[in-house]
């Protein structure tokens, strides 16, 4: 614990009886205590994630899952005292669903396969078998000696795919580990290319010869991951300029090259499916799930906390992303229930659409904040002082990474010092990692918006849950996404109690073609 000299001017804390009865904000340390109490004895974070999983999962964006999950979120945090408690529309577009699927081996032998539909593609028309063929070659012409061949049956989309490396999970982070991303990094990170251009091309003709043809489906194999883990995060058709697929289906990498072992060997194969999938036209529009605290003298002013509520569907969706919203509702649950003084609102929103292209948040800042294309700011923009986000994973949060925002560094310095006996104490400049998230959807027009630092647990390192039929209730800690949740509602109780905003980057200028 910090003595008090530690604890600077920029937050003024009343302990006086007479203060406390003015409704004034507690010493921080007094606040910690209490949130700490509240939200290590009687957390209600797992229940959430068990109910965004279990009942709600998966959640992909437009599907009845996903509004499920909105209305519960919504009425979870009515039920909680919270004010406002809405879902915000965006436009969307038409959701999907998966209702029945099923593959097997039929010959050589019969054999159950692994396998899920890939978002937005087609049902077949019932129970459809037909032979296999293997696609091979790497340019479109090579595709050229397929045509006439590919009517009525499955197209294996590939010969020889990238094998994953036998890895274990990462361990948690270490000091030197903590120490290490406190500093810039030596040379800037770059993300290599998912695809070169050769190989998008590739592709499309590929898929676009599969249709003209009338093949049955395509088989595509799962990548990064093995030992029946699947992983699907790309969508089919979702859109009108999408160009149209065949059912396609992601399969396990062990029984995907059982099967292209077996033609190329010469041995006949067939295959029997039966995908139905469900386009969901009632509604074009999605949703953010938003609810708040609200501030006393600085009510006007927004501390948002945010993580994605949206999932893909082949999983639950526990890693990626209930273990984030549930932590951000845990966090606001814990300051209502404290009744603890918060002299700005704190907002919560659960975004979807993320997996998208940070499509319900970006909606959101369009709504409240500013155009992000043109730069022409709304009141929101001064009113937002700081967002929060948690898309990591459900690692314990270590620190936070601040994206380049390097005055605020001593201002997370000093939140973060009275967590340190929970592990939070990294400050980093630095851009998240891994990827992006919703926080780039404020950070990109000028408002502080930050993601925590997370242990990397079985998020990362393409991937053990991240995207993947994995990503389940199983996947989560529960200590860790406690102390997740006290840490979050501690930064947003300093964060609502600071005389002055968090520190801003210059406006960056505008961007068009950027936003919803």
């Amino acid at each position: 614990m910090k003595p008090a000299s530690f604890l600077s001017g920029s937050l003024v804390f009343a302990t006086s009886a007479a203060a406390l009865s003015l409704g004034a904000p507690v010493d921080v340390r007094d606040a910690v205590s209490r949130i700490k109490a509240e939200g290590l004895t009687r957390s209600q974070v797992m229940d959430i994630a068990a109910t965004l999983t279990d009942v709600h999962g998966a959640r992909l964006t437009g599907s009845p899952g996903a509004r499920a999950a909105g209305e519960y979120a919504r009425a979870k945090l009515q039920e909680w005292g919270m004010a406002n408690a809405r879902l915000e529309p965006w436009p969307f577009g038409p959701g999907w669903s998966n209702e029945r699927f099923w593959i097997r081996l039929v010959t050589p032998q019969p054999f159950p396969l692994l396998a899920y539909p890939r978002a937005w593609t087609p049902s077949t028309n019932g129970a459809v078998k037909g032979e296999a063929i293997l696609i091979t070659g790497q340019t479109p012409l090579d595709l050229e000696k397929f045509r006439g061949k590919l009517r009525g049956k499955f197209v294996v989309v590939e010969a020889d795919p990238e094998r994953p490396a036998d890895e274990s999970l990462p361990p948690r982070y270490g000091n030197a580990d903590l120490a290490a991303l406190a500093e810039p990094p030596l040379v800037a990170a770059v993300r290599p290319l998912r695809m070169s251009n050769e190989r998008r091309e590739f592709n499309l003709k590929r898929d676009e010869l599969f249709v003209n043809e009338g093949a049955l489906g395509a088989i595509e194999p799962s990548r990064f991951v093995r030992n029946g883990t699947v992983l699907v995060a790309r969508s089919g058709a979702r859109t009108p300029s999408d160009p149209a697929l065949v059912p396609t289906i992601v399969m396990a990498i062990e029984h995907y090259g059982r099967i292209v072992r077996l033609l190329q060997l010469s041995v006949p194969v067939e295959i029997e499916m039966d995908a139905q999938n469900r386009v969901h036209t009632g509604t074009v529009d999605s949703f953010n799930v938003v609810a708040e605290i609200a501030g006393t003298d600085k009510k006007d002013d927004i501390v948002l906390l945010g993580a994605h509520l949206d999932s893909w569907h082949s999983g639950t969706g526990a890693t990626d992303n209930a273990a984030g919203c549930a932590v951000m509702m845990e966090a606001l649950r814990i300051l209502k229930s404290t009744g603890l003084t918060l002299r700005r609102t704190v907002r919560v929103a659960l975004w979807t659409g993320e997996e998208h292209g940070l499509l319900g948040s970006r909606a959101y800042v369009k709504d409240h904040i500013g155009d992000r294309t043109t730069m022409t700011l709304k009141p929101g923009h001064g009113a937002h002082t700081v967002y929060f986000n948690m898309d990591a994973g459900a690692g314990a949060i270590r620190g936070i990474y601040l994206q380049g925002n390097s005055a605020a560094r001593p201002v997370f310095a000093e939140w973060l010092a009275p967590l340190a006996g929970l592990g939070a104490t990294a400050v980093s400049t630095r851009d998240s990692t891994p990827g992006g998230s919703d926080h780039q959807s404020f950070d990109e027009i000028g408002v502080p918006g930050f993601q925590f630092i997370q242990d990397p647990g079985d998020y990362e390192d393409r991937t053990h849950t991240h995207h993947t039929n994995m990503d389940v209730y199983e996947s989560l800690v529960g200590a860790d996404l406690q102390k997740n949740a006290v840490i979050v509602a501690v930064l947003a109780y300093q964060a609502a109690n600071r005389e002055e905003g968090v520190p801003r980057k210059a406006l960056p200028a505008p961007a068009r073609g950027a936003g919803r």
